[in-house]
């Protein structure tokens, strides 16, 4: 599904804060894999996600989505096959909308946008269902604003907007980070049923060992730009929690 072939990505080159991000990096992720990375700051596991978002462009090397080579293509232009979940909350909704209209937007989010906007009961109904699965309440308040919620309830809401368009692949950048406990695991919940429920490709950025040691089929740890350690679905299910924290000890 995803290939990453001999990535290379440097910034500042030449100068003084020169930073090396990630250092010739080749990962194949398979159709339908929940990929977990970990790693401390700096190790280079943003970065990878963000090469692989679109939002920055590899020095040296390929990445292909689905046999397709998007090694130079914007994020925008990644838009057919991936959807992404920011830590930020405010970062993947509206504000000034509705519920119900945000929902609208990521429906048509890779489709040409017409003058209507096209929401009639059928939809509504359908927003509602969804909703309702994430046990909030949101469900009878779809006519709320988006910036009224709470960082928790935007975030769930977040992740069904992802898929209400086709997508194939699945970045959640953190998407816990910023979050109270109580939100995060619903959040963590929401974001594995919805890979499972739709067969997605995934890739979880965490700081959180327990959410990548709970989650996931696959774990990668990063460190200067490179990987560290790649754990298969096998050996993911073996790993002892305080093996995972060893990594960092």
């Amino acid at each position: 599904m995803i290939v990453i072939n001999d990535v290379h990505k440097v910034f500042n080159r030449g100068k003084a804060n020169q930073v090396n991000a990630v250092n010739g990096i080749s990962l194949d992720i398979k159709n339908e894999e929940f990929l977990v990375i970990v790693g401390s700051n700096g190790s280079g596991k943003t970065t990878l996600l963000n090469l692989v978002a679109g939002s920055v462009i590899p020095d040296k090397g390929t990445i292909s989505i689905d046999d397709n080579d998007v090694t130079k293509l914007a994020d925008y232009k990644r838009s057919q096959w991936i959807a992404r979940v920011f830590q930020n909350p405010m970062s993947g909704t509206a504000s000034d909308l509705s519920i119900l209209d945000n929902f609208r937007l990521a429906a048509i989010r890779t489709k040409p946008k017409g003058l209507s906007i096209g929401i009639d009961d059928k939809f509504k109904q359908e927003v509602k269902d969804k909703i309702a699965t994430l046990g909030m309440g949101l469900e009878n308040k779809i006519e709320q604003s988006m910036g009224t919620l709470s960082g928790g309830q935007r975030q769930a809401l977040t992740l069904l907007m992802s898929v209400m368009d086709s997508c194939k692949v699945l970045l959640l950048d953190e998407p816990t980070a910023a979050l109270d406990p109580r939100s995060a695991e619903v959040v963590m919940r929401t974001a594995d049923k919805l890979i499972a429920d739709f067969k997605l490709t995934a890739i979880l950025i965490t700081h959180n060992l327990k959410d990548a040691y709970n989650y996931g089929t696959r774990i990668i740890q990063m460190g200067e730009g490179l990987i560290i350690n790649d754990l298969n679905q096998k050996q993911k299910a073996a790993l002892k929690q305080n093996d995972l924290f060893n990594w960092f000890g």
